[in-house]
């Protein structure tokens, strides 16, 4: 395998222009796997956008635009009809037909799949002719052209040959399509190094008419913020993503360079494991202190948010108490005041729960993920030894964090994660987060078992309400059910800030995923 992506890198530098335009960009942690279906994560996502594409896509204002689907149109009030460009081409220079539509689809909800809850909302996809599909619903979707806009379409042929029907799980049963790709999209992979280095070069028989003028774009993993930060002002790379708070004002004053930041919808908070019956990273043993809500309450008040946003993150966060931020459909300002840090309440709600000593337990957090994460957890853990709550942090890479915290999983007791709802709707952050693990892929990134029947109930609602009103005041209740039980702690949101040379033209959208097909080198 290596030896022929070695021989595809070669020829494809042959095929460069002399004065190519390459575009070179770092972030602190690297892609999962080249597989689309194996993570939901923001910087895979954003990667393989560039290989892999939608019937729709999200257009530089987050809208929802034509892909692989040029027109589509509803039959019913379940079927949704259709229609695929003609003429899209594979990088094999086979033609895009619905057969690939369908097999994604059974692809993407199969068991070894991390991505089943983009389609939980779909009973069946079916062909009609060779660039006809028809998407039939469980009931009515108020948000299905949102949800597809995270599914993307793989080759039904190239899977089958490479022994890539099904996802792999990355660690586990692992496959070729988790280190290889091929795509309709815009750039086409030519060669990876695992947490250094990815090469993409210029699709020439992409479908669309290129904004972009690179011959081809290099991903750089360099896990050193000071490090990251240098090579962007020495030149070797021409934009770095997720910059340090603390370097922002330096960058913003660099001549020849500049500091792109704007509010992101991603909300970063505390989850707790309240389903096992014992917890796994705790010195207390025979039951799950978590499972009492007065345990939960107190972590919850031991935490001073304003503290966080203020000291750790240098006044780049917003502090929130709902799942999603603003900018997201659903979102209610009357829910999102945080609670006052009140350490002496939550020392007598740990002493009424059986626990006036407090007790330990290990906070799992990445450290190459969010800004500032693992300070952030470094925080947390002295504010909670202040209620008597003994917090271990355990800090590691995201590969390696996801694959222990994440589904399938779970291996986790108190862990530290960021979300962004991929169809900018407050249900997919209910689905995700919230609702109970089910066999259709909702809760999948419940990751600490949360379970209430009303909340689950309302998610179902919420699914296929159509009446505005309702549907605010059924998000409303469910949100308010899930603070009154303490089911998990919001912390904030974060500002983004990325550093490029003012050369460098960039679309920077509150998703915080990079375009390459947006980017232009002048």
């Amino acid at each position: 395998m290596r030896s022929k992506l070695m021989a595809i890198a070669f020829s494809a530098l042959l095929a460069l222009p002399a004065h190519a335009v390459t575009f070179k960009w770092a972030n602190n942690g690297d892609v999962r796997a080249m597989d689309p279906y194996t993570f939901n994560e923001t910087v895979q996502n954003a990667i393989l956008s560039n290989i892999y594409e939608p019937l729709v896509r999200r257009n530089k204002q987050l809208g929802t635009e034509p892909a692989l689907a040029v027109s589509w149109e509803q039959k019913s009030d379940v079927v949704w009809r259709f229609h695929l460009r003609p003429g899209v081409k594979w990088e094999d220079g086979t033609t895009l037909t619905a057969n690939d539509v369908v097999f994604s689809f059974n692809r993407i909800r199969s068991k070894s799949s991390q991505l089943a809850d983009v389609v939980s909302s779909i009973k069946e996809i079916r062909k009609v002719d060779d660039l006809t599909v028809d998407v039939e619903t469980k009931g009515q979707d108020p948000i299905l052209l949102s949800e597809i806009t995270g599914l993307v379409i793989m080759n039904e042929a190239w899977c089958t040959k490479n022994n890539s029907v099904e996802p792999a799980v990355v660690g586990t049963n692992e496959n070729y399509a988790l280190r290889n790709a091929m795509g309709t999209g815009p750039f086409r992979l030519v060669s990876r190094e695992p947490d250094r280095k990815t090469v993409f070069v210029k699709n020439p028989d992409w479908w669309d008419k290129p904004e972009h003028n690179l011959d081809g774009f290099e991903f750089y993993v360099i896990s050193s913020a000071p490090t990251r930060v240098a090579a962007l002002l020495s030149g070797e790379v021409d934009m770095i993503y997720d910059v340090p708070t603390q370097d922002r004002d330096r960058i913003a004053a660099t001549p020849g360079i500049k500091l792109l930041t704007g509010p992101e919808l991603r909300t970063i908070y505390l989850g707790m494991d309240q389903s096992r019956d014992e917890l796994l990273f705790s010195d207390v043993k025979g039951k799950n202190p978590l499972k009492d809500i007065r345990v939960r309450q107190a972590f919850t008040l031991a935490i001073d948010e304003d503290a966080i946003a203020r000291a750790v993150m240098r006044g780049q966060a917003k502090p929130t108490y709902e799942l999603f931020g603003a900018g997201i459909t659903g979102f209610n300002p009357a829910l999102n005041n945080r609670p006052k840090a009140d350490p002496v309440k939550a020392k007598a709600l740990l002493a009424e729960a059986g626990y006036p000593n407090g007790f330990g337990i290990t906070l799992d957090c990445p450290n190459d993920r969010y800004v500032n994460d693992e300070a952030i957890c470094t925080a947390i853990s002295s504010m909670m030894a202040k209620v008597g709550v003994k917090v271990e942090v355990y800090a590691r890479t995201k590969v390696k964090f996801f694959a222990d915290v994440n589904y399938p999983n779970y291996k986790t007791s108190f862990y530290l994660l960021g979300w962004t709802p991929d169809t900018y709707d407050a249900h997919n952050a209910l689905k995700q987060l919230v609702q109970s693990r089910g066999p259709n892929g909702h809760g999948l990134g419940n990751d600490g078992g949360y379970v209430n029947a009303k909340v689950d109930a309302l998610i179902e609602q919420i699914g296929v309400e159509l009446d505005p009103v309702k549907r605010q005041g059924e998000i409303d209740a469910a949100m308010k059910q899930v603070q009154d039980d303490f089911g998990s702690i919001p912390l904030h949101q974060q500002t983004i800030a990325w550093a490029a040379k003012k050369n460098i033209d960039i679309v920077q959208p509150a998703d915080n995923r990079i375009q390459m097909r947006w980017v232009h080198v002048n």
